[in-house]
């Protein structure tokens, strides 16, 4: 990313960061209908070999949601969560449905992974849209459950020729169980000038 980013501008990227998250969880209270606190994210800008050490550890099992960005802001956000999480929303999520949740998931808990992260993503990019007044379209999201490392490698490969941090929202919310989540917002260069400028910086 650009030379120079001054503390002013990291401090909007993180309240950025935080108006997306709470939206998001606001989201996500409403589909599994229940209720969720949610404590004050952690946001920071952090250079891409560092993600998965930040993240726990390179080999630990996660379950994240990928959606490509498109219209005025071009890029990639992702949402990432442990296996346990997932599997405590998506059972959540089916509650009453006569549905036993299995650990192994299967193609309804895919499809139920896929409908949470398409919610919280979905919620974050509107909120962030609406801040910036600006158009952002997201792709049909991309669900993937593999070691961090693994799927970290992504936007390493795909942004990490573009720019070498990315915009990381840690937020942790539950009420009988605590959910680590993980928002990656990774704008190509141009676009994140794009959001600056919309910043009036």
């Amino acid at each position: 990313m650009e030379e120079g980013i001054n503390e002013i501008q990291i401090d909007i990227l993180k309240e950025i960061g935080n108006i997306g998250a709470g939206n998001a969880t606001t989201a996500l209270a409403k589909l599994i209908n229940s209720k969720i606190d949610m404590k004050v994210p952690k946001v920071a800008l952090v250079e891409f070999p560092y993600l998965a050490e930040i993240i726990g550890d390179e080999e630990q099992l996660m379950v994240a949601i990928l959606v490509t960005l498109s219209q005025d802001i071009k890029g990639m956000m992702m949402f990432m969560m442990d296996k346990k999480s997932a599997y405590y929303l998506v059972g959540q999520l089916l509650a009453g449905s006569g549905i036993e949740v299995n650990e192994d998931f299967g193609e309804m808990e895919m499809s139920a992974v896929s409908e949470i992260g398409n919610i919280i993503t979905g919620s974050y990019l509107t909120a962030l849209s609406s801040l910036l007044n600006m158009n952002i379209d997201m792709s049909i999201p991309y669900v993937s459950i593999d070691m961090a490392g693994a799927i970290l490698s992504v936007p390493a490969i795909e942004f990490g020729k573009i720019g070498d941090e990315v915009l990381l929202i840690q937020t942790n919310f539950g009420d009988n169980m605590e959910v680590n989540g993980y928002f990656l917002l990774i704008p190509e260069l141009q676009s994140y000038e794009k959001i600056l400028k919309a910043l009036g910086m």
